[in-house]
């Protein structure tokens, strides 16, 4: 198979180093703002290498467990366990938040926002050096962007602005992966070739949640589905949880759930 995005023939490819992901746990999880729950008494694993869509109706709390994850947000109650191997000089995860979270009027080139993905590696006082500037180089031309090193970053479509954040995770090299709605108001090219990329990501051994909310593109693209309500509705094989009954609870519970409730809490064990 010849993939259009690469430009190469993925069969053709050597083995990759694997790359094992984390494996993550949730322990009675609660999170939210303001003493008010988002997401409440989440129990459950995923399990590393998982590629997983996490979906729901608006407001189910999809974002709030991938803040919550990336250490973002401090849990109300419970926990998060993540199994970061010790001694890993790359990020132990990469977070990727909604696009509407950066400012594309700072006035940045293509090449510099990229070049933040090299960061565990440089830090904040040595510079890129020639290996690290062929890094960027071939992180912006995987994506599709050769040639933009220069451009502003508010001079780029979405699409284009969309590849030069995932030519920033590249460079991250991290095993576990979170990406909040990467597909959200770009071309329909641009969600295949970055889904590709994930797929990649995937059969490397990361560990890769990303937040969708076109349900086509999780049935096309992710093998494992968690479905939130502000509660854990079902997680498993995508094909058993898309399913007509679980989306209608789903979004039964998300209608019925109060905004200004008091923060939920199970009783101590006796």
């Amino acid at each position: 198979m010849v993939d259009r995005f690469l430009g190469t023939d993925l069969n053709a490819i050597p083995p990759t180093p694997p790359a094992p992901g984390s494996t993550i746990r949730f322990e009675n999880l609660t999170l939210g703002y303001e003493r008010h729950p988002a997401v409440h008494h989440l129990d459950m694993e995923i399990l590393a290498g998982s590629l997983v869509a996490v979906v729901g109706p608006n407001g189910a709390g999809k974002s709030t467990l991938l803040k919550g994850v990336a250490g973002e947000l401090r849990p109300l109650e419970g926990y998060i366990h993540i199994d970061h191997s010790p001694g890993r000089k790359r990020p132990a995860l990469a977070y990727m938040p909604q696009r509407n979270e950066l400012d594309s009027s700072f006035p940045v080139a293509v090449f510099d926002v990229v070049a933040m993905g090299l960061w565990h590696e440089i830090g904040a006082f040595r510079g890129l050096g020639r290996i690290g500037r062929d890094k960027v180089c071939t992180a912006l031309d995987t994506v599709g962007l050769a040639g933009f090193e220069s451009r502003p970053i508010g001079t780029l479509s979405g699409g284009q602005l969309q590849r030069a954040r995932f030519a920033r995770l590249i460079l991250q090299d991290a095993p576990t992966i979170l990406l909040d709605e990467p597909f959200a108001a770009i071309d329909a090219r641009t969600v295949d070739d970055l889904a590709r990329l994930i797929l990649r990501w995937h059969a490397e051994g990361r560990t890769v949640l990303t937040v969708v909310h076109d349900l086509g593109q999780v049935s096309r693209y992710f093998p494992t589905c968690l479905l939130l309500a502000r509660e854990l509705v079902a997680f498993g094989l995508t094909d058993e949880v898309m399913t007509e009954t679980l989306l209608a609870r789903a979004q039964r519970l998300s209608e019925a759930f109060d905004e200004h409730a008091e923060k939920c809490s199970l009783p101590e064990p006796a």
